[in-house]
């Protein structure tokens, strides 16, 4: 089978995954966006593993496990207690480094620190935008999706066909200012065609694919950073022809909190 063929085929059930856990009760969405944050944090650990960098790779599962849990939108408990409990679970990473006798344990902190925030928030925030009860905002996680793919595909093909002048040739060598500005046309051309099917605020939206694009090729340039610092091609290999789940949701990583800022800034000033 060609690689093309397992893209494609590896690709559309990503996507099908996505979609149905959205559009079923909140719980699937939660395990499924669980298991992602989970698995990519696992990417982290074994990106490091041969860089003179030896994190606690269970212990760091374990935390961003708990972490993740406790900024689920539903949970009962309230916000100081959770954030409290967070807080003390990071204090806890720090301090086991006491024991672990590393060569340099302020790197392993470090690291440790970062990975649980860039893998396990983002992901959290995701499961805040669809808890949204506003009407008119009950899929605004679907949509924001919707933008994300948009973006990255019309990206990639205006770069292909039209690209000439480099973003950031050093971290990127593919990616261009015409495929910049191709995904963010086309990410404003999402929303418009969404509006001839649902009833959502065009303004609000078509701010929101501008900010949610510009995250979006933030968090792309991010993780290649990441991976070209660390000479590596790819975050991992579960996803066939597509890497691994960083490499999947490095945008969406991105994007979500900046989406976030402006669903949040927009009900502020209603």
């Amino acid at each position: 089978m060609s690689n093309i063929v397992v893209r494609t085929i590896s690709g559309a059930v990503f996507i099908a995954i996505i979609i149905g856990s959205i559009l079923l009760p909140s719980a699937y969405l939660n395990s499924c966006l669980g298991v992602f944050s989970i698995l990519g944090l696992f990417e982290y650990t074994r990106l490091f593993q041969d860089k003179n960098v030896k994190v606690n790779n269970v212990f760091l599962l374990i935390a961003g496990s708990l972490i993740y849990l406790l900024l689920l939108p539903h949970t009962t408990l309230l916000a100081e207690i959770r954030f409290a409990v967070i807080f003390l679970i990071f204090i806890i990473t720090w301090i086991a480094e006491l024991w672990r006798k590393q060569e340099n344990p302020f790197r392993s902190i470090t690291y440790s620190t970062f990975g649980l925030i860039y893998c396990v928030v983002p992901f959290s925030v995701m499961n805040f935008i669809n808890a949204i009860p506003t009407a008119g905002f009950e899929y605004s996680l679907l949509y924001f999706f919707l933008i994300v793919w948009s973006n990255d595909t019309f990206a990639y093909l205006t770069g292909r066909f039209f690209g000439r002048t480099k973003l950031f040739e050093r971290i990127s060598p593919k990616k261009t200012w015409e495929g910049t500005f191709g995904g963010l046309i086309f990410s404003g051309i999402c929303v418009i065609v969404i509006h001839l099917f649902a009833d959502i605020d065009l303004l609000f939206w078509l701010i929101a694919s501008q900010l949610i694009a510009i995250g979006a090729i933030l968090g792309d340039l991010f993780e290649s950073l990441i991976k070209r610092s660390l000479n590596v091609k790819d975050s991992g290999n579960i996803i066939p022809g597509h890497g691994g789940i960083l490499d999947r949701f490095d945008a969406a990583m991105f994007a979500a909190p900046v989406f976030l800022i402006w669903l949040i800034i927009y009900f502020t000033l209603l």
